[in-house]
C-alpha cells in the first residue's frame, strides 16, 4: 500500500494568463513589458519592481495558480500617456502588450500580442519627445579603419548615413547627438572604449551587420533596384549601418515605415569643420555652466517646431559653399527690409505646427482626429504662405515657393469628412461629419434621437387601437415594451405578446418594437465602429500625400529659420556680412553675440576689429590681464564666422569673410579623470587634433596653451605649436593665440606673419581697470596678483605674492630665486627645486649636452651619449657610497 510520501508530487503549474504572459516575454527578454489585463497595463516579476520604482506606484504579489507568488506593479491603460514617458526616460525599452480582440467575444483566454515597442531612440510620442530637437536613433558599423553611421528620426522620416575616419565619427555623433546607438554585440566594449559611455547604447546580432543583408533590406524597403540615386552607394559602412537600422525598427514592431522614403548624405566636404571640442568650447547648443545661454538660444527665434530643429542642424553644420550661403543671406535681408511681409509669414507659420511629427503619424496610423484638423488647418495656411513668397520678387522665395504643394484634394476631403471640432480619441465618437456614409446617419439618428422614434411609434399606436393612455417605456428585465391600463386591455391587437401583469395594467412586446430595440441598443457600438473605421480609411489615403508633406514641412522649416535671423538681425543690430572666396578675414567692431546679451542693462560691449590673412597677420598673439577679455575676443571671432556661414547676419560693424572650412578652438580647461586624463593631457589630446587636421582655410583659436604643466614647459610647447603653425608648408592657417606667457611676444621679430596685440588696460595706483580693447603690441605683465585681490583673496595672500613676484622678476636662475626666497616675513625656508645648479657633477652633464649638435645626431648616437651620461651618474652615485 503505497503512503502519502510515495505519492509523485504534482509540478506546479501557471495560469493561462501567465502562460501567455511568459511566452510574449520570452520574445522581448531586454524590454520591459507592460501587458494589458482589462482596463489595465501590469507588468511582474522584476519588470513590476523597476516599474515601481521608476514610476513610484505601489508594488504587490498576487498568486500564479499554484506556483508562488509573485510581483505585480501596474496602472490604467488611459494612464499610458503619462507613464510611458517617464519610463523611457529613465532608459527603459518598453514593449506595449495590448488586447488583439474584444473580450467579450473571447471564447478562452483574450488573445493578446505586442504592438509597439518603445526605446529612447524609437519615440512617437509628444510627451516623450521634444519639439525644438531631433529624437535620433543611431548605429554605428567600423571595418578597415573606416567607420559608417545611419540616424534616423522615425518621428521625423529624416534618414541621414555618413561615412568618415579619424574624428568624423565623433564629430557627427556630437552634431547628431543620439538617445540611442546600435551596435554589434562583439563592438560594444571598443565602442566604450572609444567614445566613453556618455551614449545609451543597444547590441544587436552580428550578423545584421553584413553587406549583403544590408543591401537587400534597404532596397526592399525603398523599392528601389539600386541605392545610386541617394548617392550612398560607395558608402559600404554607412549602409550596413543603414540596414542595422531598419531592422531593428522592423523588429521593434515598426513595419509602417512610409515616411521614411529617402535617405540623405552628410557630405563631409559640405560642411564647415566642427569638431566636438570646438562645439563644446562655443557653447554652440549646450553650456556646461548652470542657467547659461548658448548661440541657438540667442539665434532661435523661430515659430515652429520643424524651424527649431532645422536650425540647430543649422548651428551645427554651417556651409562651406559661398553660393548657397549668400542665397540664404539675401532672404534674410529681404526679410529684414519688408517687415511686414515677413510679420504676415511669420504669423502664418506660427498656424502650421508640428507637420513634420503629425506626417510620420500618418504613416503609422496614430493620428487623432485633433490632429488632422491640424493638418487642415496647417495645410490652409500653406496658400497666403505661398502668395506672399511668389509676390516678393526675392529669387530665393520664389524657389520656395514653387515647391511647396498646396495637397488641395487632401484638404478638401478632411474638410469633407471630419468635424470641426473633433475629439481627441476616435473612439470617443462625434468625428465623421453627416452626410459621409447612410449607414453611419441612420444609425445615429436611432442613437440620438430614439426618445423622438419612440414617440412616433407611441402616437401611431394610440391611432390604430384607439388607447388614449398607451406608453412605450423600458426596463432592464425585457426591454422596451407598451403598457396598457386595464380599462383599455381589450382593445390590445392579437399579435401584441404579453410579458407583464401588473396589478393596474398590462404590458406587451411588438416585432416592430423588438427590432428597434435591437437596433438601438448595438447603435452606439456599431457608431464607433464605423467611424473608426471612416477615419482609418481616411488616413489610408492620406499616406499617398506623405511624401508632399514631408516637403513642405522642411520648406517650412527653412522659412521659419531665415525669418528668425531676421528677427535677431533687426533686434540685436547685426549687420550683412559680405562673402568672398578670398583667404582673409576682416572684422570691424566685433561683437560676442551670447555675452552682449547677458551685460547689465545699460552697459554696452565694447567693440573689436580682428584682421586675419595669410600674407601679412596670419598669426596673432593676444596677452593681457585674467579676466581681460582674451577669451571672449577667441570666441566671438569664432561665432561671427560661424554665424556668417549658416547665412545669419552677425554682431559687427563689417565683416569681410574668406570661406573658412575649418573651425578649431582650444579654449578653456577641463579633466577627463574618469579616464585619467589631467587638465594637461586633455589640452594636449585637443591640441593635437587641431594641429593634425589644418587646411589654408582653418581658423584657429588657442587659448593658453601649455598653462597646465610647469612654466617653461608651457612657454615652449606654446612657442613650438606658433612656430608649426605659422612654418606649415602647406597650410598658412589663421590663428588667435591668447597667452599669458609674455615670452612669446619675441616671436614676432622672428616670424614675419606673427603680431602682437594685447587686451588694454589703465593702471590707477595698484589697481586696474579692464578696457577689453584689442590693441597693437605686447603686454609685459599678466597682473594675476589684480585678480586675486579683485576676486576676494585674503591680504596676506596678495602682499605675500607681491613679494614673491619681485623676487621672480629678479631672479636669473633658481640658485638666485633660492638665496632670495630667503628674504622673507617668514622663517620658513622655501625650496623650489630639486637640484642644485653648482652641482659639479649636473654642471659636466650640462656642457655634454650643450656641446653635442643634435641637428647631426643620429638615434644610435644618441643613445650612446644618454648611455654615457648614465655611467657618469652611476659613477658619481658609487663614490658617494
Amino acid at each position: 500500500m503505497s503512503t502519502i510520501q510515495d505519492r509523485p508530487v504534482k509540478a506546479k503549474e501557471d495560469t493561462p494568463l501567465m502562460v501567455q504572459y511568459n511566452a510574449i516575454k520570452a520574445k522581448y527578454p531586454d524590454a520591459l513589458l507592460l501587458f494589458r489585463v482589462g482596463d489595465f497595463y501590469e507588468t511582474f516579476n522584476e519588470d513590476a519592481v523597476k516599474t515601481s520604482k521608476i514610476l513610484g506606484i505601489v508594488l504587490t504579489k498576487r498568486s500564479n495558480g499554484s506556483a508562488s507568488e509573485m510581483e505585480l506593479a501596474g496602472f490604467p491603460y488611459h494612464s499610458l500617456d503619462t507613464y510611458l514617458p517617464r519610463l523611457v526616460r529613465a532608459g527603459m525599452r518598453v514593449a506595449i502588450c495590448d488586447q488583439l480582440e474584444d473580450p467579450k467575444l473571447a471564447k478562452k483566454i483574450v488573445k493578446r500580442g505586442v504592438t509597439e515597442v518603445v526605446t529612447p531612440g524609437v519615440a512617437f510620442s509628444d510627451k516623450i519627445l521634444d519639439h525644438k530637437s531631433n529624437n535620433f536613433l543611431a548605429a554605428v558599423h567600423t571595418a578597415n579603419n573606416t567607420t559608417g553611421i545611419a540616424l534616423i528620426d522615425v518621428s521625423t522620416g529624416e534618414f541621414f548615413v555618413a561615412q568618415g575616419i579619424g574624428e568624423y565619427p565623433d564629430k557627427i555623433l556630437q552634431s547628431f547627438d543620439p538617445s540611442e546607438i546600435l551596435l554589434s554585440k562583439p563592438t560594444m566594449r571598443l565602442f566604450e572604449q572609444q567614445y566613453g559611455k556618455r551614449f545609451y547604447t543597444y547590441s544587436i546580432d552580428d550578423w545584421v551587420f553584413q553587406s549583403a543583408y544590408a543591401n537587400d533590406v534597404l532596397l526592399k524597403h525603398f523599392d528601389t533596384l539600386s541605392l545610386k540615386g541617394f548617392g550612398i552607394e560607395e558608402l559600404d559602412c554607412g549602409i550596413i549601418a543603414a540596414g542595422a537600422i531598419i531592422h531593428y525598427l522592423q523588429q521593434t514592431q515598426q513595419d509602417r515605415l512610409q515616411h521614411i522614403n529617402r535617405i540623405a548624405r552628410v557630405e563631409e566636404e559640405r560642411y564647415v569643420w566642427l569638431d566636438k571640442f570646438t562645439i563644446r568650447n562655443l557653447e554652440l547648443i549646450h553650456s556646461p555652466h548652470e542657467k547659461a545661454r548658448t548661440l541657438l538660444d540667442v539665434l532661435d527665434k523661430t515659430v515652429s517646431p520643424m524651424g527649431s530643429r532645422m536650425m540647430r542642424r543649422w548651428v551645427l553644420l554651417p556651409l562651406k559653399e559661398r553660393l548657397p550661403v549668400e542665397e540664404r543671406l539675401e532672404m534674410v535681408e529681404f526679410f529684414t527690409k519688408n517687415d511686414e511681409t515677413a510679420l504676415f509669414i511669420s504669423q502664418q507659420l506660427k498656424i502650421i505646427g508640428d507637420l513634420e511629427r503629425l506626417t510620420s503619424k500618418i504613416s503609422i496610423r496614430k493620428i487623432s482626429p485633433r490632429e488632422v484638423q491640424q493638418l487642415k488647418r496647417a495645410l490652409t495656411a500653406l496658400e497666403p504662405i505661398r502668395s506672399a513668397c511668389f509676390n516678393s520678387g526675392n529669387h530665393g522665395l520664389k524657389t520656395i515657393a514653387e515647391q511647396i504643394n498646396l495637397c488641395t484634394e487632401l484638404l478638401k476631403r478632411i474638410e469633407t469628412s471630419i468635424q470641426d471640432d473633433p475629439p481627441a480619441m476616435i473612439n470617443k465618437g462625434g468625428v465623421i461629419r453627416k452626410g459621409i456614409s447612410t449607414d453611419l446617419d441612420e444609425l445615429r439618428e436611432i442613437a440620438y434621437s430614439g426618445k423622438d422614434y419612440l414617440l412616433k411609434i407611441q402616437q401611431e399606436e394610440i391611432e390604430k387601437t384607439g388607447i388614449g393612455n398607451l406608453k412605450i417605456a423600458f426596463n432592464n428585465v425585457f426591454g422596451y415594451y407598451i403598457e396598457v391600463t386595464n380599462s383599455h386591455k381589450h382593445k390590445v391587437p392579437a399579435d401584441w405578446i404579453r410579458k407583464q401583469t401588473l396589478t393596474n395594467a398590462e404590458r406587451y412586446i411588438t416585432e416592430e418594437l423588438k427590432h428597434y430595440e435591437e437596433k438601438i441598443l448595438g447603435a452606439e457600438e456599431k457608431i464607433l465602429a464605423l467611424e473608426e473605421k471612416l477615419f482609418m480609411e481616411l488616413i489610408a489615403e492620406m499616406t499617398e500625400y506623405i511624401p508632399s508633406l514631408q516637403l513642405n514641412a522642411s520648406l517650412i522649416a527653412r522659412l521659419d529659420c531665415l525669418l528668425s535671423f531676421s528677427k535677431a538681425a533687426l533686434e540685436y543690430n547685426y549687420v550683412k556680412p559680405h562673402l568672398n572666396d578670398g583667404l582673409a578675414i576682416d572684422i570691424r567692431s566685433g561683437r560676442h553675440p551670447v555675452l552682449e546679451r547677458q551685460l547689465p542693462l545699460g552697459e554696452s560691449y565694447i567693440a573689436n576689429d580682428v584682421y586675419l590673412d595669410q600674407d601679412n597677420q596670419q598669426i596673432i598673439i593676444i596677452t593681457g590681464p585674467n579676466m581681460s577679455g582674451k577669451s571672449a575676443l577667441l570666441r566671438q571671432t569664432a561665432l561671427i564666422v560661424l554665424m556668417a556661414q549658416t547665412g545669419s547676419f552677425v554682431p559687427a560693424v563689417s565683416a569681410e569673410i574668406g570661406m573658412v572650412d575649418k573651425i578649431f578652438t582650444r579654449v578653456g580647461a577641463s579633466d577627463n579623470i574618469s579616464q585619467g586624463e589631467s587638465t594637461f593631457m586633455v589640452e594636449m589630446n585637443e591640441t593635437a587634433s587641431i594641429l593634425n587636421n589644418i587646411s589654408s582655410r582653418s581658423l584657429i583659436l588657442l587659448d593658453e596653451i601649455g598653462r597646465g604643466t610647469s612654466t617653461y614647459d608651457g612657454i615652449s610647447i606654446a612657442w613650438a605649436i606658433a612656430e608649426y603653425i605659422h612654418e606649415h608648408p602647406q597650410a598658412k592657417a589663421k590663428t588667435l593665440f591668447a597667452t599669458h606667457y609674455h615670452e612669446l611676444n619675441e616671436m614676432t621679430a622672428q616670424f614675419p606673419r606673427i603680431k602682437n596685440y594685447n587686451i588694454a588696460i589703465k593702471e590707477s595706483g595698484n589697481k586696474i581697470l579692464f578696457l577689453r580693447k584689442l590693441v597693437p603690441g605686447g603686454s609685459e605683465h599678466s597682473f594675476g596678483i589684480h585678480v586675486a585681490k579683485m576676486a576676494g583673496m585674503p591680504d596676506s595672500i596678495v602682499h605675500r605674492a607681491k613679494k614673491m613676484l619681485t623676487i621672480l622678476e629678479k631672479a636669473h636662475s633658481n640658485t638666485e630665486l633660492i638665496r632670495s626666497s630667503n628674504i622673507t616675513d617668514r622663517n620658513e625656508h622655501l625650496q623650489l627645486s630639486f637640484f642644485q645648479l653648482d652641482d659639479p657633477l649636473l654642471e659636466q652633464i650640462r656642457d655634454e649636452i650643450m656641446q653635442t649638435d643634435i641637428e647631426t645626431l643620429t638615434p644610435v648616437e644618441a643613445l650612446l651619449k644618454l648611455h654615457e651620461i648614465k655611467k657618469l651618474i652611476a659613477k658619481e652615485k658609487a663614490k658617494k657610497l
